[in-house]
């Protein structure tokens, strides 16, 4: 019997997602599955549904729970990991405390300032259980869903386990892209490469028919316009569409929170469409609700169809041979040769019996890839920071933010950052006793004399100049 450790199975919506779409795989009847959480409280109600699903529909599987993290890595085939360190109370932190310094963030959780906090406290853990994997059980395969995905993929890059980081944006992406062209989404070849949440949709045709023509056509019209504003914009203007919606996608650029202006034009749709704090009051309406109650008493036994989750899938293809394509998040290692090599980079993936493997998509656009670079030299400073506990790099990464440095000031990113690593210093230990040095504005009198510098060469000649001229 194969076992799956999932680690945050305290995802109690998520986790059942995942539980029965293996269940519904035929050939993954015969699972244990072990779920992990830092305390049973949520996890005694996965497992007690599971246990009711199995007997229902007389299946093999087992479950057991446990708050020991080793214990459930022992021995394991497969660890998928879904944990959210510090909860609904530290996201508050990531979201209002930006706020009050006038960074609005719809999501937070993939870049700015809450993707960066979110990545300096799950980076540590995930390097945890990559050791853990390593000594436990070496020859499993993770499958990560802990966001920010970019990031901490980038960080179990360099780690000697294997593994994958999976999203849905593409699957979502493209039951819009079908609306929108009138082409069945089955039907539609594409190829979709670049980073977590902007990875780019480089071809899309139907029978040899190139697409994008069509959907260019639609995104002119508000109609269809009015839906995806921000996706629509960046398309308008850098020519290929992308896998993020617009709550997400206008945290990464500098262009639709940065002003009223903007932010009343492009992010005016309710929730996920611009709404500010959109994910964190859904987050913290959802926990609220059921705090005190067993979300899963009332579902229904039966095993529903398989979601469009990747994950069963592709356990089910290591298992089989039978083989599954999907986009994942990987050590770039050329699979696209504009981006860097370190990085973790989104693209088409195989996975069969002998294991996961990479394609290589060649370059992106220029214009995409340099969008992606905005995002990835984040990525970088945030996972640095989060490994050695340099305020200093925190400080820098979130300067490097495109949204936050659309609307502070270097000197107010500093207090910035400063106040989330003290608010959050109960979940951050390995920046403990340490803050980014402070840097006060330099008070320059009316009457300062002025240090002799040489003249800039190009002053010179235009001063040599006037002298010709008199």
């Amino acid at each position: 019997m194969r076992k799956i450790a999932i680690i945050g199975a305290g995802s109690i919506v998520f986790c059942k997602t995942l539980m029965l779409d293996i269940m519904a795989t035929k050939d993954l009847e015969e699972t244990e599955f072990v779920l992990m959480a830092p305390s049973t409280g949520k996890t005694t109600q996965v497992k007690a549904f599971a246990d009711k699903v199995i007997a229902h529909n007389g299946l093999k599987s087992k479950v057991s729970i446990t708050t020991d993290r080793r214990e459930a890595l022992r021995g394991a085939n497969y660890v998928i990991t879904s944990f959210q360190v510090g909860g609904v109370d530290l996201f508050e932190k990531d979201y209002k405390i930006p706020l009050s310094y006038g960074v609005d963030q719809c999501i937070g959780d993939t870049l700015g300032p809450g993707g960066v906090f979110r990545a300096l406290r799950s980076i540590p853990i995930i390097l945890d259980v990559a050791r853990d994997m390593e000594e436990l059980c070496p020859d499993a395969t993770l499958l990560n869903y802990v966001n920010p995905m970019a990031m901490v993929c980038w960080a179990l890059g360099e780690t000697k386990i294997k593994y994958v980081g999976l999203c849905h944006g593409v699957q979502t992406t493209l039951d819009l892209i079908s609306g929108y062209v009138g082409v069945p989404k089955h039907e539609i070849d594409y190829v979709s490469a670049g980073i977590n949440h902007m990875g780019w949709f480089t071809k899309l045709s139907h029978k040899g028919q190139d697409l994008y023509p069509i959907l260019r056509e639609k995104f002119e019209q508000p109609e269809f316009y009015v839906n995806e504003k921000v996706r629509g914009e960046v398309f308008r203007h850098f020519g290929y569409f992308m896998t993020e919606s617009t709550g997400h996608l206008s945290e990464y650029v500098p262009w639709f929170r940065s002003s009223r202006e903007a932010l009343d034009l492009y992010c005016d749709e309710p929730s996920f469409g611009g709404e500010s704090g959109a994910y964190y009051t859904w987050c913290t309406y959802v926990a609220n609700k059921y705090r005190e109650k067993d979300v899963l008493a009332d579902e229904p036994l039966a095993l529903p169809p398989r979601s469009v989750e990747y994950c069963a899938y592709i356990i089910e293809a290591l298992e089989t041979g039978r083989t599954f394509k999907f986009s994942g998040n990987l050590r770039n290692n050329g699979m696209i040769s504009n981006l860097p090599e370190d990085c973790c980079a989104e693209g088409l993936v195989f996975a069969d019996r002998n294991g996961l493997h990479r394609t290589v998509v060649g370059e992106l656009p220029p214009q995409c890839a340099a969008l992606n670079m905005t995002n990835i030299n984040v990525q970088r400073l945030t996972v640095l920071a989060a490994k050695t506990g340099d305020p200093e790099t925190v400080v820098q990464a979130v300067a490097m933010d495109p949204l936050t440095s659309s609307v502070l000031t270097l000197k107010q990113i500093r207090e910035m950052v400063t106040e989330m690593l003290i608010a959050q210093q109960e979940y951050l230990p390995q920046f403990e006793g340490r803050l980014p040095r402070p840097t006060p504005t330099i008070p320059i009198p009316a009457n300062v004399q002025r240090a002799e510098v040489p003249i800039d060469p190009a002053l010179a000649v235009y001063s040599r100049f006037g002298e010709l001229a008199k």
